[in-house]
């Protein structure tokens, strides 16, 4: 699979080029389009149980779409729901991966629900569990906000807010924790952060989606009852 990034980085767009016969697996409802002789099969990739766990658990689809490129080779266009961005990451150990941000990948990557424990109990977006990925090829991952990568030395640390981590490698030692005192929970608009400890590489999105809908909602109108 050879994967181009289009129109970076607010409404990025996927261009997957498949060689003929080649397979690609794709997010539930991230397909754009695909050209002409391109075939769909929708599946419950590793069977009923890692799909349920995967779709109650880990935030994803139960239903996944694999594309198959004709002969003479094809395309498949996918984007992301929320406005922001692509990345591919090109595996070479198990990555962990929020919650709703899994778009397409090789058919070598295996996909599943990960327990998390106390670690992201306060993550909001990924809530007890994390997707795992793991295998070899290519995987694209979304954002809501542009992508930035993030890597640290052995022994280096930095600190995240749960709600714009994107994705980590699985060996990255983490912990989550709340930041400051109750005031700084309650009036300052943080709350809960993760601690990274290199070596290992992150990525985080410039924007919370959590945070755009603690700003909207109370904006909505609200509904009033007849009398």
């Amino acid at each position: 699979m050879e994967v181009e990034l289009m129109y970076q980085s607010a409404y990025t767009i996927g261009r997957l080029r498949l060689v003929g016969g080649e397979q690609v697996r794709v997010e539930s409802g991230s397909m754009v389009g695909m050209s002409a002789g391109v075939t769909l099969e929708t599946t419950t990739t590793g069977g009923f149980m890692q799909s349920l766990r995967r779709s109650l658990l880990g935030g994803e689809s139960f239903f996944q779409n694999v594309f198959t490129a004709p002969a003479q080779g094809g395309e498949v266009l996918v984007a992301p729901s929320l406005p922001g961005d692509l990345k591919v990451l090109d595996m070479s150990e198990p990555m962990l991966l929020q919650s709703g941000c899994y778009v397409a990948s090789d058919m070598g990557i295996a996909l599943d629900s990960k327990w998390g424990g106390s670690k992201s109990f306060f993550g909001t977006g990924g809530g007890l569990f994390m997707l795992r990925a793991e295998g070899q090829g290519q995987i694209v991952v979304s954002s809501y906000g542009a992508i930035h990568e993030i890597t640290l030395d052995r022994g280096e640390s930095y600190t995240v807010d749960t709600g714009h981590l994107v994705a980590l490698s699985e060996s990255m030692p983490f912990k989550t924790r709340s930041i400051g005192g109750m005031k700084t929970f309650m009036f300052s608009g943080e709350g809960f952060v993760i601690d990274l400890t290199g070596p290992g590489k992150f990525l985080v999105q410039t924007r919370s989606q959590d945070q755009f809908l603690s700003w909207l909602i109370p904006k909505l109108p609200k509904s009033s009852s007849s009398s």
